[in-house]
């Protein structure tokens, strides 16, 4: 019993001097936890006689019920201290005038291709994507462009060097020779179209958004590097008129005539490409009258459907491809394609929030 006061006294005297949490949870295991003092009083009742056990046993627990009181009122004492602390020391004027953030944007190629990808999705054009670094076949030679045909002229293609193995790793007669030849960077996204051709039976519509590469000198509207787009559609009665439908709809979503101004129009010219047969070059007239070239475009040839296992008796379609740096900067009038990729924040600062 004596023990029981002198625990009851400690307790309460060292429960008034505790500040911290952490040391008040201390505190609790000292006297309460399972092997904590009240705790060994209460495991040595079985030594004790009968009278003896209920008499101190009696005691202990009401000790026990008042320490875990006192204990329960100090640690919501102290988290109310803690909390009105971090109040005042946290505190913040919200009257106070706030420190402005830079606000990015996207980049003016971004959104163009952005816009894009989602009038031609609501068109029904799925999205397909190829490498960048082609081989010659599907570049040019399953386009119906073979080694030997002057139309590889059109196209200032920047070839790969090719990659030799290392001599020490081959088996002997087999040094040095070529495992990658004729690598390229791709000078279209025809490519892809074949791919996706070659693994996927008709009737579908894609296209296919992706950076293009020339080897060529730079100026206002010429680039090494460019954003170009193509598309495709092939089925059993897919026609001229189905190609000119989509060309004008796309413009007129992309470029917006404002109220008063004449509707986008289109008009088709003969032209030349190895892949389509008819082949046509786009014009397109604005609000202000005139007609500027704006894409190529044509039927699918058939033995470019040939060359994918496509029967040109039974499908046919139309492809088409577009620059969208050349729409970004129709639609943003900007005089000059080497904006784009100089990373000059005054300049992309405009397009923001357009």
């Amino acid at each position: 019993m004596e023990e029981l006061k002198k625990i009851r006294k400690h307790f309460e005297k060292k429960l008034k001097e505790i500040v911290d949490p952490k040391v008040l949870e201390t505190l609790e295991v000292e006297y309460l936890g399972r092997k904590g003092k009240l705790t060994q009083i209460l495991r040595s009742l079985k030594n004790r006689t009968g009278a003896e056990r209920r008499k101190i046993g009696k005691a202990a627990n009401e000790l026990k019920e008042r320490l875990e009181r006192l204990f329960a009122v100090a640690k919501k004492d102290l988290e109310t201290k803690h909390l009105e602390r971090s109040l005042r020391e946290e505190r913040i004027d919200v009257t106070a005038p706030g420190h402005s953030m830079p606000v990015g944007g996207v980049h003016p190629l971004t959104k163009a291709a952005r816009e894009v990808i989602d009038i031609f999705g609501r068109m029904g054009f799925a999205v397909a994507e190829g490498p960048e670094a082609e081989t010659e076949r599907y570049n040019f030679d399953a386009l119906n462009i073979p080694a030997d045909h002057p139309a590889r002229e059109m196209w200032d293609t920047l070839w790969l060097k090719p990659e030799r193995t290392n001599p020490k790793s081959m088996p002997a007669g087999l040094a040095g020779k070529i495992r990658n030849p004729k690598l390229l960077m791709r000078t279209h996204t025809s490519p892809v179209q074949i791919r996706f051709m070659e693994t996927h039976r008709p009737p579908f519509k894609i296209i296919s958004p992706g950076r293009v590469f020339r080897h060529e000198a730079t100026d206002a509207s010429h680039d090494i590097q460019f954003w170009q787009l193509e598309g495709l559609a092939i089925g059993r009665e897919v026609s001229v008129a189905n190609l000119k439908w989509t060309l004008e709809s796309f413009f007129n979503q992309f470029f917006q005539p404002k109220a008063g101004e004449l509707a986008v129009e289109i008009r088709l010219r003969p032209s030349y490409f190895p892949f389509t047969e008819p082949s046509f070059e786009v014009d397109m007239r604005g609000g202000d009258g005139d007609w500027m070239e704006i894409a190529g475009a044509g039927m699918v040839h058939p033995q470019v459907l040939r060359n994918c296992g496509i029967d040109p008796n039974l499908w046919q379609g139309f492809a088409f491809g577009m620059g969208i740096d050349r729409l970004a900067m129709l639609k943003y009038k900007i005089p000059d394609i080497r904006l784009f990729r100089e990373n000059d924040i005054k300049f992309l600062k405009q397009f923001i929030g357009k």
